[in-house]
């Protein structure tokens, strides 16, 4: 029996999401990262995580658009990742907003699926990722422009700076 063998099978999707979890861990300075970084990190780490050997390229699809909550669900309703851009990817958030058609679907890997040196990520998760953005602002860029532009009326109500700009105004 080889060691492949006494590994647990990790599915695709968990692949992505572990590899896309050491790259924040790695690299905190960073809100998001390329899906080709993500593949490179699941080929990293193929040795430990792969219960069998596949196609590289299936993570890659995966962090893609398989496991983007943000996007239409084509096959799986994963909620894993988080798309900031056309190719840039990040973790999903509760509280991040999501396509209709993915709703109900899992944003983590089962612990017990995780090989247990894999399994800390979770905890690191729950702890320090998930709570970085408030419940109902989620990755809106909209809504982190909430406060913006504060300083030009300061206490100035907004109805009362809008009569002051347009005082001059014939």
């Amino acid at each position: 029996m080889t060691l492949l063998a006494t590994k647990p099978r990790l599915k695709v999707a968990d692949e992505a999401w572990v590899a896309t979890a050491l790259l924040h861990r790695e690299h905190p300075d960073r809100l998001d990262f390329e899906a080709l970084e993500i593949r490179e990190k699941a080929r990293e780490q193929r040795s430990l995580v792969a219960a069998q050997y596949r196609e590289i390229t299936s993570v890659y699809q995966h962090a893609i658009l398989h496991c983007v909550a943000n996007l239409p669900r084509q096959t799986g309703a994963y909620r894993m990742l988080f798309a900031t851009g056309r190719t840039t990817r990040r973790l999903f958030r509760p509280g991040d907003s999501y396509h209709p058609s993915r709703e109900g679907g899992r944003m983590l890997p089962d612990r017990a699926s995780l090989p247990s040196g894999y399994r800390a990520l979770l905890d690191w998760y729950a702890a320090a990722y998930a709570p970085q953005i408030p419940a109902g602002e989620g990755g809106d860029p909209i809504m982190r422009l909430k406060g913006l532009g504060r300083s030009i009326w300061g206490d100035e109500s907004p109805d009362q700076y809008v009569q002051r700009l347009r005082a001059g105004w014939s």
